[in-house]
């Protein structure tokens, strides 16, 4: 397939630009650390000379990156499972839309099952504001992602890059034959409410204007819900929540990296991803006679039934929502053990007493409750 220039400023790297990538990575000051995280007991030199052997994205991502879920499902969790890869064509390319818990990890779990059972890896959006430096960037677009602006700046320029992305999405399902993987919404959600954006699905209709049923039907909408036992960064965005009502929220120098961090080293319990039923174009035309703007809000919608139905809850969840209501409705769905374990975990904020900690424990509580109430 020829290449397309246009696409040049947000694509991942191409096969002949790897070997390269794989030597600036090889010689960064931080790759001994990053190294030792995943070859443990291997010497630095053996692993540079297997990192610098690596000519295509798929013996990246077949030995370092299927390496470094490894480490994570061993490290921080107790078991991480996949449903649903029954429910894909493998004649067709789609566009995985998921909820978004973890800055990396989401995205990163659902490659690591789709390597060790034998399906293609998906291109992967990657926010601008992550591109933090050189080896960040060099491992990330090795690892088919691509660069996504978050909204801001003028509505032109914002349209602009609406547009260029939207036709990149395309151009990567229909022309490269490769599927994407994409959150419902920019940034993570923080409340435990999964909602997708109205505004992304516009987007993917923005490079197919004169047909909306078309636009979406050509993409292959997968919703995907992926669910972890212990929320990933779960103190910090009960804070950052709290910090959003009471005061003036503002994102500190260093937070994303904190944030990547804590996801990957917190005990995350178990995780489960559900690749749910794609929406089909049957469900789309049901929306033929809306406008447009009723028409996106009627697939989000849809999507996010998906993702509501099939996120998996756990004892936390349970625990969390008899709290908050004061009642003992779920009562029979935990052991007293669990909800020891919950508490213990509640008491950690105890020590934020510049807060307002009753409310600030409500907020924590809530961050586990809701997926209850989605349900």
């Amino acid at each position: 397939m020829e290449k397309n220039p246009q696409f040049d400023d947000i694509r991942p790297y191409y096969e002949e630009e790897i070997p390269a990538a794989m030597q600036r990575i090889a010689t960064n000051d931080v790759f001994p650390l990053l190294a030792s995280f995943v070859y443990p007991g291997e010497s630095i030199e053996k692993i540079r000379e297997r990192v610098c052997a690596f000519t295509t994205t798929k013996e990246f991502q077949h030995d370092t990156m299927r390496r470094v879920n490894e480490q994570v499902i061993a490290r921080s969790t107790t078991g991480a499972t996949i449903s649903g890869l029954d429910r894909l064509d493998p004649d067709k390319n789609y566009l995985f839309v998921s909820n978004h818990r973890d800055i990396m990890l989401d995205a990163s779990l659902l490659q690591y099952f789709f390597v060790i059972n034998g399906f293609e890896t998906t291109e992967i959006t990657f926010g601008a504001n992550l591109m933090m430096n050189p080896v960040v960037i060099d491992v990330g677009k090795s690892n088919k992602m691509f660069r996504v602006e978050r909204p801001g700046g003028d509505l032109k320029e914002f349209y602009r890059k609406s547009l260029h992305l939207s036709e990149y999405i395309r151009y990567t399902i229909k022309e490269k034959k490769q599927s994407v993987w994409i959150a419902q919404r920019n940034g993570r959600t923080k409340n435990g409410i999964d909602a997708t954006d109205q505004g992304i699905i516009k987007m993917f209709c923005m490079s197919e204007p004169h047909n909306k049923i078309k636009a979406l039907a050509d993409l292959h909408i997968a919703p995907v819900a992926i669910s972890y036992e212990w929320e990933p960064c779960d103190i910090l965005k009960a804070l950052e929540l709290y910090e959003s009502q009471y005061t003036r929220y503002t994102k500190k120098p260093g937070e994303d990296l904190n944030s990547i961090l804590t996801g990957i080293m917190q005990q995350k319990g178990r995780v489960h991803i559900e690749l749910c039923q794609p929406i089909s174009v049957a469900e789309l035309s049901a929306f033929e006679n809306q406008t447009n703007n009723e028409y996106h809000k009627s697939v989000a919608k849809l999507i996010d039934r998906r993702i509501n139905t099939n996120y998996r809850l756990y004892p936390n969840n349970y625990i969390a929502h008899d709290l908050l209501y004061g009642n003992t409705k779920y009562r029979d769905m935990y052991t007293d053990e669990q909800y020891e374990t919950f508490q213990k975990r509640l008491s950690k904020l105890d020590k934020y007493d510049t807060c307002d900690i009753d409310r600030l424990k409500e907020i924590f509580v809530g961050i586990y409750s809701n997926p209850v109430d989605n349900r």
